[in-house]
């Protein structure tokens, strides 16, 4: 049977998550720790890991209450290896190496769901925290090529600020409305198809973006200096 995902939101605008299938699951940045063993207990489910997308405070709160009362394992940044397969009930759960936002920054995909942290927000991406722009760079590519039905869950609810600076950027693009009718603060996720539509970061390429960087002043001739480009524009 396919796995499931479960969003729960805590703090003003975080966003953790539990992976599960029919008896087993995973809780990944488990800041609302009483909710996920609420929900837990109330399907039955046994939690057999503790993760995270990267180690910053915000994504690590609330891991210590659930490895005390659930009795769960916690897989450590240095468990998570690229391409590693992390199972539950007999499906995989994919670990995507994605520095970045931070060095240790990573991604999960279950299925058809793809657990972003603080890489790829639903409407823009993270601040470059590391440095490693072009990490970020070749992170950000290997996530746009992914299936465009992906569903991305991110680690902060950042939709309006974000689309905000989207409708500033390229006040004309007809695709944004429809990405906001979509938004719902109850459960925040996009399809990567509407991504590549709507969020600047992930347009570097696109003819649109090319030219509102050009009229900037801004270089364009390489894909890595439309990349640099892009991440110097101020929001």
């Amino acid at each position: 049977m396919p796995l499931h995902v479960e969003q729960f939101r805590y703090g003003l605008d975080n966003l953790g998550y539990l992976i599960f299938g029919p008896t087993e699951a995973m809780a990944v940045d488990g800041g609302a720790w009483q909710d996920i063993l609420e929900f837990v207990g109330r399907h039955d489910l046994r939690l057999l890991y503790i993760t995270h997308t990267h180690r910053h405070h915000d994504h690590i709160e609330g891991s210590e209450q659930l490895l005390e009362k659930s009795g769960a394992r916690l897989i450590s940044f240095p468990e998570l290896t690229e391409g590693s397969a992390i199972a539950l009930d007999g499906e995989p759960v994919l670990v995507y190496r994605t520095p970045g936002h931070s060095m240790d920054s990573t991604c999960f995909q279950a299925g058809r769901y793809l657990l972003t942290g603080d890489t790829l927000f639903n409407g823009t991406i993270g601040n470059c925290f590391s440095g490693n722009l072009r990490g970020f760079y070749e992170s950000i590519r290997r996530l746009m090529a992914m299936p465009e039905d992906t569903l991305v869950f991110a680690g902060h609810d950042y939709v309006e600020l974000a689309i905000s600076f989207a409708r500033h950027l390229e006040p004309e693009n007809g695709d944004i409305d429809a990405y906001m009718s979509h938004y719902d603060p109850h459960c925040v996720y996009s399809r990567l198809g509407d991504e590549l539509r709507v969020n600047p970061y992930m347009r570097f390429n696109d003819p649109k973006i090319i030219d509102i960087l050009k009229k900037r002043g801004l270089p364009v001739d390489k894909e890595w200096d439309r990349w640099q480009s892009l991440m110097a524009i101020e929001e």
